[in-house]
């Protein structure tokens, strides 16, 4: 009799080792699956809201000027300008043998494209939890969007440089390539980069409230050892392969593969690309989401 009973509950006994088991490897499966779908989900829910913010922003930054919001546009524009009167005439840089200035123009602006878009985030994500401290405390509000709004504003920044470079493009007697078809192949991973990175950024920002200054000089240093203003075979070659591994090299050179030179972008690259991008963004969001509990006690 006893006997019986102690066999029945080690029968039961074991069994619940293996519910326990099941329980814990399907709380393991859920909680991969929120860490995919989450940063996907806060962006579709809110998006009305993203896009509202953005706009205001974007609006907003030179309300009261009298060139208002075109200076979205003039900016830019001044910025690559003075690259250009730099670089391209007073040190003459070229991409390749027997280029004018001309061409220097529309190569040099091509690859400052996504770094305007790029540098713009992320040198404001630092700060973007503290620049809205008041919606920490509201526990509707979701804070996650916030570093989201900076990539699509700095997106909207590119867009007019994008719309300027194709009308210059066109006028000067080129045409549009068929490799453009890439280009979405391309902007894809380079906007999921920077969400990730702002998410990071975002979050670290408010625990340590010198990482703006130094981001800011860090892409400074970005900026030179990524080849915008000058041609990849300038860059010392015995450590091209490690510069190579810069995720803005191969963004600014399929750029201009697909838009200039009408070629495919390299598979290999972007591949890697594809792969840093999406283990950016869902990191970067993971992190923000971890840590955003902790915002309130900080600021």
């Amino acid at each position: 009799m006893s006997g019986t009973s102690s066999t029945h509950y080690r029968v039961r006994f074991g069994h619940a080792e293996v519910e326990s088991d099941g329980g814990r490897d399907r709380r393991l499966v859920q909680g991969f699956f929120r860490f995919l779908w989450y940063p996907w989900r806060t962006i579709l829910r809110h998006r009305s809201l993203i896009v509202s913010m953005v706009r205001r922003d974007v609006l907003g930054r030179y309300r009261g000027s009298m060139a208002g919001g075109l200076w979205t546009l003039i900016h830019p524009l001044l910025l690559m300008m003075v690259y250009f009167f730099v670089f391209g005439v007073v040190l003459r840089v070229r991409f390749k043998a027997g280029q004018g200035p001309a061409d220097y123009v529309f190569y040099f602006f091509c690859g400052m494209l996504p770094w305007l878009a790029f540098s713009e985030a992320l040198g404001r994500a630092a700060q973007v939890v503290w620049d809205h401290s008041g919606f920490v405390r509201r526990v509707i509000f979701p804070l996650e969007i916030l570093p989201a709004n900076l990539t699509l504003a700095g997106l909207v920044t590119e867009a007019f440089g994008l719309a300027i470079l194709l009308t210059a493009w066109l006028a000067w007697g080129g045409g549009i390539p068929w490799t453009a078809v890439y280009f979405p192949l391309i902007l894809l991973p380079q906007i999921l980069l920077t969400a990730g990175l702002c998410w990071f950024l975002a979050a670290l920002g408010v625990f340590f409230r010198d990482t703006g200054p130094i981001m800011g000089f860090l892409l400074t240093v970005w900026f030179f050892l990524t080849p915008i203003c000058y041609s990849e075979t300038a860059l010392p070659q015995r450590w091209l392969w490690l510069l190579e591994k810069n995720p803005m090299y191969t963004i600014v050179g399929s750029y201009r593969a697909v838009l200039l030179e009408n070629s495919a972008p390299a598979s290999g690259p972007l591949v890697i690309l594809w792969i840093v991008s999406l283990a950016t963004f869902w990191l970067g969001y993971a992190w923000f989401y971890k840590t955003k509990k902790s915002f309130a006690d900080l600021i």
